[in-house]
């Protein structure tokens, strides 16, 4: 059973930081790109949802393990005629068969999946092959003292982020798991602290 924190206070936390202006520009970059019959990881709370262009997404299924979470995506702000499901689900078990969509989006999720590694081939088994997947990640960042930072504050915040976690690859992690990279850009966002703030965002394919 979830905790008072986790049921109250963790997805008053999560919105406040998941929506904060920077945040949301880079959901903006990546979300409209969607096409087709579309699957999101870690839904959360439908923040991506008001970014789709229902023109060119037939619909979108996100999971998300968190029954609280879920509640608020289903009321979270979209546009007219896109098309939304949201199912109990983790990304490391997907309820689904294989080469069941056209796209796969993944925005701020592997920081806090249990198994980033079998979330991504999760990902890869549910597209059709040459699905496309979107991505926009925070993680571990190029700079030294950066890490260092990253690495002395992770404990202390994944307790308090959900299971956040401020030090795993993101683009290596995506090309492991068997992706074609087709295309990656980075940069520190701005008005966030360099140890929260390094972003990965892109796409790839099955």
């Amino acid at each position: 059973m979830a905790s008072l924190y986790d049921r109250l206070l963790l997805p008053k936390l999560l919105k406040c930081a998941c929506s904060a202006p920077p945040i949301a520009k880079q959901r903006a970059k990546v979300v409209p790109q969607a096409s087709g019959k579309v699957l999101e990881l870690g839904i959360g709370m439908g923040l991506n949802l008001a970014f789709y262009d229902p023109a060119k997404v037939g619909s979108v299924t996100g999971v998300d393990p968190a029954p609280e979470l879920r509640q608020v995506a289903m009321a979270a702000p979209r546009p007219d005629g896109l098309q939304v499901r949201v199912e109990d689900g983790t990304a490391e078990a997907l309820p689904f068969a294989d080469s069941s969509f056209d796209c796969v989006v993944c925005t701020f999720t592997l920081c806090s999946v249990q198994r980033p590694a079998q979330a991504l081939a999760e990902a890869r088994r549910v597209l059709k092959p040459g699905g496309r997947f979107l991505f926009c990640e925070h993680g571990l960042a190029p700079d030294d003292t950066v890490v260092r930072w990253q690495r002395r504050i992770e404990p202390v915040w994944k307790h308090i982020a959900g299971g956040c976690h401020l030090t795993r690859p993101v683009t290596p992690a995506i090309a492991a798991a068997g992706f074609t990279m087709v295309r990656t850009d980075t940069m520190y966002l701005p008005k966030t602290p360099r140890p929260l703030g390094w972003n990965e965002w892109g796409e790839a394919a099955a």
